[in-house]
């Protein structure tokens, strides 16, 4: 049977406030998991640190038009994607100018809906796009919010854990409040899973026991290649396709495209 089909691309925000929780690294290895399923996907790097635009190998001299010009409506999208080389994956890139971008941002009116206009009208080339957020709850997070219809939350199997999430879903509802009634939690990935430490299993039971079905099955373990990867430029299916971290992302993309096929049905 032939899988349901939507009009444009789903649009993914990848957040949580806290950082180090591999919350670039989910978004750079999901999305090019499930450009190997044949999907057609865009990453927009909307943290100044750039760090997703890096991982995939994108030089800062290739930076030029970047997320920045195009939320500030300076440039089209088109003119700020880049390809990859994994085939069916491109990005656009973050630069500096994005680092102050939020003070900018303040003198526009609709100020949280800049990157939702932006990208208006600009996603047919795609299935899927995803968002990856700074580290913190401020206006290009809000921004990008209010553009997704729904959030993924990477959270580190550590003791505060939930604490963080917890703020971050309040978040979410007031967004979904005041500017997207539509978005939704799409789901919880468990991220930096040590199996040697009790702590890590004790904090995805409780994650488990909070948020229920919300939480992906696939875990995200501690693996040294995948923290090797980025210095390389490479996503680390590319890097190591044989290693536990590049297994725990293919498992992941399946179990994230099997949720947004349900979805559709839905």
């Amino acid at each position: 049977m032939a899988e349901p089909s939507r009009s444009s691309a789903r649009v993914i925000a990848v957040a949580n406030q806290k950082g180090g929780v591999g919350k670039t690294t989910t978004a750079i290895n999901l999305a090019t998991a499930m450009a190997a399923t044949k999907k057609t996907v865009l990453i927009i790097d909307l943290d100044p640190q750039g760090n997703a635009s890096t991982g995939l190998g994108i030089d800062r001299g290739a930076r030029e038009v970047n997320s920045y010009h195009v939320m500030l409506g300076e440039a089209a999208l088109a003119d700020a994607v880049i390809a990859t080389n994994i085939p069916g994956l491109s990005v656009v890139p973050s630069g500096v100018d994005l680092s102050g971008a939020e003070i900018e941002l303040v003198e526009f009116e609709r100020r949280e809906h800049r990157l939702k206009e932006s990208l208006a009208g600009s996603l047919a080339a795609y299935d899927y796009v995803l968002i990856d957020c700074p580290p913190s709850l401020n206006l290009l997070t809000l921004n990008a919010l209010v553009a997704a219809n729904a959030v993924m939350v990477p959270l580190q199997c550590e003791f505060f854990a939930l604490e963080g999430v917890s703020h971050l879903i309040k978040t979410i509802e007031r967004v979904r409040q005041a500017f997207n009634p539509g978005l939704e939690l799409q789901g919880i990935i468990l991220t930096m899973f040590d199996k040697r430490n009790n702590l890590s299993d004790q904090v995805a039971a409780d994650v488990r026991e909070y948020f229920g079905d919300k939480v992906y099955k696939t875990v995200i373990p501690r693996n040294v290649r995948v923290s090797e990867a980025p210095s390389h430029g490479k996503p680390v299916l590319l890097y190591d396709m044989k290693c536990t971290g590049s297994e725990a992302y293919i498992n992941l993309a399946s179990e994230v495209l099997k949720r947004e096929r349900e979805l559709l049905r839905a």
